[in-house]
Parts: C-alpha cells; sequence; structure tokens
C-alpha cells in the first residue's frame, strides 16, 4: 500500500495580481501533495513570512510594487537563503532579459505567465507549474527532514489530468473566457480537484545491456539534452568546461520560444567557449556551444564542407519541441561512434531511447547520478535502457566530459 500520511511540499506564492495569486494557488491546492503556505503581494512580504510559513519552494513574480522580483533575489542571495525560487515570467523580449537576470541571481527556473485573459494555455501552465514546484520542492524539503512525494508522484497526477481533459475535448467541452469572478471554475475545469491515489513508488530497475555495433572511436561533436533543474546545472557545467574544447557541444533545454537567446548570452558571460543561440544552416565550429531556439527541434545535416545545423518545426517528440531524442537521433545517424551523448536532470524520458541509439553505434555517453539530479526522470529511463555508460554527479560533470573529449581527440 501507498503511504497516505506523506507531508506536503509548502509553496509561498508571491505576485502582486490578486487574480493570480488566486489562479496558481488554485493550481496548487487542487494538487495532492502541494499546498499554499502563504501568500503575499511583494518581495517584502514574502521576505517576512518565510520565517514562519516555512516554505519548500517560492513561485516569485519579476514586476511588484515596494520590492520588485529581482530586489528580493538580491536580498535572499545576501541573507543566503537556499529555498528554490521559481519565476514567473512575461513572454516579452524584456522579460526574457529580466528572467535571465534572476536565475544569474539564484532563481532555479522559470515558467511563463499565462495571458490572464484566456484559459487557452492555463492547462499547460498548470501541468509546468506542478512539475517545477514538485522538482524544486521535492528536493529542498527532503533536505530538510521531511517526508514528501517524489516527483514520480505528481507526474503521474499531470498524466491523469491529460487523460480528463482528452475525454473533454472528445466531448467537445469548450472552456470560455476566463473572467476575474469565475477564476475558481474554470480552473476547477482545466486542474480538477485532487482524487486522492495510492502510490508505490517505481521499482528500480536493472539496466539493460546494450551491445554497441561498433567501438567508441574519436569524439567530434557532444550533444546534451537536460530539461527540468537545467538552467542552473548547465551555468555549472560550462563554468567549468575546458577552455581549450576541441569539440563542438550541441545543447537541447525544453525552454520556451523567446528565452533561448538570452538563455545562451547569458551562459556565454560564465562559460570559456562561445556559447549561441543556433541557427539553420550554421556551420558546427569546434570549441563552439549551440543552444536549440524554443519551438524548434536541433539536428545535424553532413556536408563535405563540415556539418551544419539545421532547425525543424515538426511534430512535438515526448511532449517537446526542442526534443533531446531529435538531437540525439541525428548524431546517431551523422556521427555514428564519433560522439559523446550526455543525459542529465529532467522529467519524463525524453532523450533516452536515441540515447540508446547512440550507445548502440558505438557513441560514449554519460548520465547525470540521482543525488545531483533535481528530477532523475531522463537519466534514470536512460540509465535503465542501458545507454549509459557511466553515472556522474553534476559537481563532476564538466571535468567528466573534458577528460572524455581530450582522450578521444
Amino acid at each position: 500500500m501507498g503511504n497516505m500520511n506523506k507531508e506536503d511540499i509548502s509553496v509561498l506564492v508571491c505576485d502582486d495580481s490578486a487574480l493570480m495569486r488566486n489562479l496558481i494557488s488554485r493550481i496548487i491546492e487542487n494538487t495532492q501533495g502541494l499546498s499554499v503556505c502563504a501568500k503575499a503581494m511583494n518581495g517584502e512580504i514574502a521576505l517576512e513570512k518565510i520565517a514562519e510559513a516555512k516554505p519548500d519552494v517560492i513561485v516569485l513574480d519579476i514586476e511588484m510594487p515596494v520590492m520588485n522580483g529581482i530586489e528580493f533575489l538580491r536580498e535572499r542571495k545576501k541573507r543566503k537563503m537556499d529555498i528554490p525560487v521559481i519565476i514567473l515570467s512575461s513572454i516579452a523580449t524584456e522579460g526574457a532579459s529580466v528572467t535571465m537576470e534572476a536565475l544569474e541571481l539564484g532563481a532555479s527556473d522559470f515558467l511563463t505567465k499565462p495571458n490572464g485573459s484566456v484559459t487557452a494555455d492555463l492547462s499547460s501552465v498548470a501541468d509546468r507549474l506542478v512539475e517545477l514546484l514538485s522538482s524544486y520542492g521535492f528536493a529542498y524539503a527532503i533536505m530538510h527532514g521531511k517526508d514528501v512525494y517524489e516527483p514520480d508522484f505528481f507526474i503521474r497526477q499531470i498524466k491523469l489530468r491529460e487523460a480528463e481533459r482528452f475525454v473533454l475535448e472528445q466531448k467537445k467541452e469548450k472552456i470560455e473566457a476566463i473572467q476575474e469572478q469565475n477564476i475558481e471554475k474554470v480552473t476547477d475545469k482545466i486542474v480538477p480537484a485532487a482524487k486522492k491515489i495510492v502510490w508505490n513508488p517505481p521499482e528500480k530497475k536493472t539496466p539493460a545491456v546494450i551491445k554497441p555495433l561498433r567501438d567508441g572511436g574519436r569524439i567530434e561533436v557532444i550533444a546534451i539534452g537536460i530539461s527540468t533543474g537545467g538552467p542552473n546545472a548547465l551555468r555549472e557545467v560550462f563554468k567549468m568546461i575546458d577552455p581549450h574544447l576541441k569539440q563542438p557541444i550541441l545543447v537541447v533545454q525544453h525552454m520556451p520560444a523567446g528565452f533561448t537567446k538570452e538563455f545562451a548570452s547569458s551562459l556565454n558571460k560564465i562559460c570559456p567557449l562561445e556559447v549561441q543561440e543556433a541557427s539553420d544552416g550554421q556551420l558546427i565550429k569546434g570549441g563552439n556551444i549551440y543552444i536549440a531556439p524554443g519551438n524548434f527541434h536541433i539536428l545535424v545535416e553532413k556536408h563535405a564542407g563540415g556539418n551544419v545545423i539545421r532547425l525543424s518545426q515538426e511534430a512535438q517528440r515526448n511532449g517537446h519541441r526542442p526534443s533531446a531524442d531529435v538531437l540525439f537521433e541525428s548524431i546517431a545517424n551523422v556521427y555514428k561512434n564519433n560522439a559523446l551523448g550526455v543525459i542529465m536532470t529532467g522529467m519524463g524520458r525524453d532523450g533516452a531511447s536515441e540515447l540508446a541509439q547512440m550507445r548502440t553505434q558505438g557513441a560514449w555517453t554519460l548520465g547525470q547520478d540521482e543525488t545531483s539530479s533535481i528530477v532523475y526522470g531522463m537519466p534514470r529511463v536512460a540509465y535503465e535502457l542501458g545507454a549509459v555508460q557511466k553515472q556522474v554527479p553534476l559537481k563532476m560533470m564538466a571535468d567528466a566530459i573534458s577528460a572524455l573529449a581530450r582522450e578521444h581527440l
């Protein structure tokens, strides 16, 4: 039997909009295993409430009176607080720039705000919010002695909600434009009140064994797939990467359109190599890092004069565009055993099956270990499929990548 005596992951919601506080709170309260411990209309009030409320994770707006989100993060840093913070970000270009500043100041991740006037994207926002809160909140809560549900428990709830929404769509039930006065009613349709479910954590599987078609060869390219927990993990890896690395690195980080250019720019400030958002037809050069643009798959195309990047808006894979599976599949086809594939923290299984294909072709592979992953989802599935040659903690990932790249140049 599953343990029904788990504690909730506690969330502090900080936003100057009563409408947004209400919306976010409804999503949280309608999710089993999450609860709102406090609400605040600005950063100053949030700071006052932290000691008593003891949140495991904070949802933080940027634009607020008295003390805005950036000022809150500066104060949090000054006070040496380590409570994870999820930023509520606007879609505007200037929003992307401020969001990256927030990540540089120690925010864990970000969520794109819904428009507030229509419900078209509320369901995806709700699922993403639950994913982020459960992932970062779980990591913080267990570090502080709480007995809370694992992220897989919340994935199950998200999948159940997806199934319910599919049934609603099949019946052609349409959700009308959201109004301030009926937000609770509409949110309940998108995020139904949590039904108590019995939870039995998945059993650990013995990894499959892959017999490569050929031995590992020279490493000509490095490909990384990463999701939840990625913004800060990539900062740690690229800050410490070998400044003399000869190979190019292609990265899929699940991130919305409009943010990846600023993300690449933010990484470029701390990385000894050149980091840029990838563009279609771009010649792949050694010692450069290419970040897949939001809403585009990234692939490699073989050319006599040098391989080039191709961007595609073909259908999502594993619910993502860009998808790590699309990148790894392309690398396996073009480079065979002359590549290094790396799969890191992230919910779900994107990248796992095609990293296994890379391994089958003889490529070298690494996976982030369970202890250092914010969510041990993607790397766990890859490990179970036999796709991961070696599991590496985050703090050693830059060294592990650099050492393999030097050894097999």
